[in-house]
């Protein structure tokens, strides 16, 4: 929502209050951002800085693959730029430009643009996250399908404060297709049940957001794999290509300690099974719902959740379960039961014969299977397509993020930044403190930049040739695999500037810093014991 004033609103209705107009700024008044001048001095310092790094371009000398210190700046710079400015695009972008200038390659859209978003890897994130994951959801909130199914599910499972938080935990499983999905989704169905049942905002919103991304990773039938296996295609032996990285994305599921150990706590947290609950703050609110039945503290300010929990479902068109399960079984259809039969039944465990993934294909069918229940019951075409364009345009913004993300894979690629880390901490490193080195390193970046896939952006390129050459054990490639994966999700649940974080507490009608304060000591539980296993198992098989 933008903060400008509306082009429509006379002038002069700003002074019918009484007040005097402002005297016209002179030259000697300091405004907001400093003297007059002092623009012209930055403008000119920034324009200067750019023609300088520009002309000397190309001459920073390279040996054994990389340019030294100079190396590590363009994931560096993207990473700082993405916690000061709080923005991820511009910072991604502005570290792109960065590698350009150390490879003596300015012209970066022709460099690293094109040849990262011309590839078939980006064509298939393209086709599956902007299209296919975009278009379904749009549809649903046409069809009101997914809404149908949580309600009536609610309805049969719903009788108290454990069964309302397990049922939002089963919700945030379902909804399984994405972390930012999820938490709209899941979010939107369950509040209503857990204000019924006098279900804190802040345990609602935990549950939400610890069955969004970390769900997404463990249950990996959508875009995720996808997207980390284009990130690690050729950073190592083991994965060349896209499609062997996304199969072993697959392959190391049971090492993603995180995710597990956080859908696992919060499901006995749903239940009220847990031992002990970590965080005064989250006990504070437990026992203020259910004696009180204030589901904010007193001087909270909940975020509205209005924009989310809005349908745009036709007046003549009755929602029905048939428009969320028919999408979504064949969505689960088409992607696991090909990739169980080949795997169990016909024994395709990878080289020339890997199990049948079709997820693309699984997404694309999902849309028109969602798309045809719609019209078959009468919605009007006009109004189906109008749903999957407006679902695609709800995730602009992230194709273009991605995109910059691939592309700064490639500018990796080409100042060497894997082959300076490696020979720089590879022989002093050892192999039993990495996996939890990887853990911390990638929550340090994620709670800084709000982002789990930017932070995969930046680390799976340089995580993966360093974890080769201290081990080129399988065991512990899947153990740094996981902890990368796992650790970006840890660091971008706890962040609040994190899109899920923030959209767990528009969802619920939560406090956001409630939600921070009472969610981090859970996740710093499971956070830890993640890297306690991390590093026994390397110290025990590798």
């Amino acid at each position: 929502m933008s903060d400008t004033a509306d082009p429509d609103t006379p002038i002069t209705d700003v002074q019918e209050t009484g007040s005097a107009a402002p005297d016209p700024p002179t030259s000697d008044d300091a405004s907001e951002g400093g003297p007059w001048w002092r623009r012209w001095v930055v403008a000119a310092l920034v324009l200067g800085g750019l023609g300088a790094a520009v002309y000397v371009a190309g001459d920073i000398p390279k040996t054994d693959g990389h340019y030294g210190f100079w190396s590590v700046l363009p994931p560096l710079i993207a990473i700082v730029l993405a916690f000061w400015l709080q923005e991820v695009v511009s910072a991604l972008f502005i570290g792109i430009a960065a590698g350009g200038i150390i490879a003596g390659k300015v012209n970066i859209i022709d460099a690293f643009l094109l040849p990262a978003i011309g590839t078939e890897d980006f064509a298939l994130i393209l086709l599956v996250y902007l299209w296919a994951l975009g278009g379904l959801i749009g549809l649903w909130t046409r069809t009101g399908g997914a809404l149908r199914f949580a309600k009536w599910a609610g309805q049969k499972m719903v009788t108290g404060p454990k069964t309302a938080k397990f049922f939002t935990w089963i919700m945030g499983l379902v909804f399984h297709q994405g972390g930012t999905i999820s938490t709209i989704l899941t979010g939107a169905t369950a509040r209503p049940i857990g204000d019924q049942h006098d279900v804190s905002h802040e345990e609602l919103s935990y549950v939400v957001d610890s069955t969004a991304s970390p769900a997404a990773t463990i249950i990996p039938f959508n875009v995720w794999p996808i997207y980390v296996g284009g990130l690690v295609a050729g950073t190592i032996p083991l994965f060349e290509t896209s499609q062997e990285g996304i199969q072993f994305f697959f392959s190391s599921i049971w090492a993603n300690f995180y995710a597990l150990f956080a859908v696992a706590m919060t499901l006995l947290f749903a239940w009220e099974k847990l031992p002990y609950v970590p965080g005064k703050k989250m006990r504070d609110a437990t026992e203020r719902a259910r004696s009180t039945g204030k589901l904010d503290r007193d001087d909270a300010t909940p975020l509205t959740s209005r924009e989310l929990t809005e349908m745009n479902v036709p007046d003549d068109y009755t929602p029905s379960l048939v428009d969320f399960i028919g999408p979504i079984g064949t969505l689960l259809g088409v992607a696991i039961l090909p990739y169980l039969y080949t795997y169990f039944v016909l024994g395709w465990t990878g080289g020339e014969n890997d199990p049948l993934l079709l997820i693309a294909e699984a997404f694309v069918l999902a849309v028109l299977v969602g798309m045809g229940v719609a019209l078959f019951k009468g919605m009007n075409f006009d109004e189906v397509m109008d749903g999957f364009i407006d679902g695609c345009k709800g995730v602009t913004i992230g194709a273009i993020i991605l995109a910059l993300a691939v592309s700064l894979k490639e500018v990796a690629e080409a100042v060497g930044t894997a082959e300076y880390v490696v020979a720089t901490v590879g022989e002093s490193l050892s192999p039993t403190l990495l996996p939890g080195l990887l853990v911390v390193l990638c929550l340090i970046i994620a709670f800084s930049t709000g982002t789990s896939w930017g932070t995969y952006a930046v680390v799976f390129p340089v995580a993966m040739p360093l974890a080769w050459s201290l081990s080129q054990d399988p065991l512990f490639i899947t153990l740094c695999f996981g902890a990368v994966v796992g650790g970006a999700v840890y660091g971008d649940q706890c962040s609040p500037i994190s899109d899920t974080t923030v959209l767990s507490s528009l969802a619920t009608g939560s406090d956001l810093m409630d939600h921070v304060n009472t969610q981090l000591p859970l996740a710093s539980v499971a956070g830890g014991l993640a890297i306690v296993l991390y590093t026994v198992l390397t110290m025990l098989f590798v």
